[in-house]
C-alpha cells in the first residue's frame, strides 16, 4: 500500500508527506566519521557530561524534498498532535487555493481509494466521504492511531497509511533524517539538549535551500536487485522468497 503510495500519489495530484520523530539525541560528544589504530579506540574527553536529550519532529514531502521540522525536549501525544496539526493546515489551505495538477488520476477501484472509503466508513458512516487530499506516511505506534487523532485526519481529506511493524524503512523520513541529524551532529560536543534542537533547526533551514527530491523504487535500488540476481548466477529462476535454491 505504501509503495502504492509513493509511486502512484503524486502524479494522481495527492501530496505525500511522511511523518517521524527522530532521535533522542543526547548532549554528549558526537561521533564522527574516522579512522583509528587497533588497539587505540576512541576514548570520551574527561570533559563529558550527559545534557540531556532532544527529538526532531519532521514532516517531509519526498516529490519535493521539503522539511519541515521542529526540535522539541520530547514527544508525547499532547506535543507531537498539535504540531501535526499546526504543518498540515496550511498544506491544506494551499492545496484548497491551489489545487494540484492531476496526470494520472486513480479510478473508485484502485486499492488507496478502495482504502480511503474503508478508513472513513470506519469511523464517520453513513456520511459520504469527502474528496481525498493528501496522504500520510507515519510510523505504527500507538498514539498515532488515537480515534481523535485519526478522525481529524479523515475528516480534512488525509489518508493515513501506517508502516508495518519492523517496517519503518518505508518512511522515507527517516533517510531523510538520518542526513539531517549527520550534518548537523557528527564530530561536534553539544552541552545542552538546546544546542541539538538549534543545530538541527538550522540544518534543516540548509536543507530547505537547495532540497533533495527523493525517489521510490530509483535507479539505485534497481541497481541493488541487478547485483543480487548477478550473485545468484544472474537468473531470476534462482530465487524462491529472496533466496537460492542450491543453499
Amino acid at each position: 500500500m505504501i509503495e502504492l503510495a509513493y509511486e502512484h500519489a503524486e502524479a494522481a495530484g495527492l501530496p505525500l508527506w511522511c511523518q517521524d520523530e527522530a532521535g533522542p539525541y543526547q548532549a554528549i560528544p558526537q561521533p564522527g566519521e574516522n579512522w583509528y589504530p587497533e588497539g587505540k579506540p576512541l576514548l570520551q574527553p574527561h570533559e563529558y557530561v550527559r545534557g540531556g536529550t532532544a527529538k526532531l519532529l519532521t514532516l517531509f514531502r519526498p516529490h519535493t524534498g521539503e522539511v519541515q521540522a521542529t526540535g522539541v525536549l520530547s514527544a508525547p501525544n499532547a506535543v507531537l498532535h498539535p504540531w501535526l496539526k499546526k504543518h498540515l493546515q496550511p498544506l491544506l489551505d494551499h492545496l484548497e487555493a491551489n489545487p494540484p495538477v492531476v496526470r494520472h488520476p486513480l479510478p473508485d477501484d484502485h486499492l488507496l481509494m478502495q482504502t480511503w472509503q474503508h478508513w472513513w466508513w470506519s469511523y464517520e458512516r453513513p456520511k459520504p466521504a469527502p474528496a481525498l487530499r493528501l496522504i500520510l506516511i507515519w510510523d505504527n505506534l500507538k498514539g498515532h492511531l488515537s480515534y481523535d487523532m485519526v478522525r481529524w485526519l479523515l475528516q480534512h481529506g488525509i489518508l493515513p497509511l501506517y508502516t508495518p511493524i519492523s517496517g519503518s524503512w518505508l518512511n522515507m523520513a527517516e533517510s531523510l533524517q538520518r542526513i539531517i541529524v549527520r550534518r548537523a551532529l557528527a564530530g561536534q560536543h553539544p552541552q545542552t539538549a538546546q544546542h541539538i534542537i538549534e543545530w538541527l533547526e538550522q540544518t534543516v533551514v540548509g536543507w530547505n535551500e537547495h532540497p533533495t527530491p527523493f525517489v521510490w523504487n530509483g535507479k539505485r535500488r534497481r541497481r541493488r536487485e541487478r547485483a543480487r540476481l548477478r550473485r545468484l548466477g544472474g537468473s531470476g529462476a534462482t530465487v524462491v522468497h529472496g533466496y537460492s535454491i542450491a543453499e
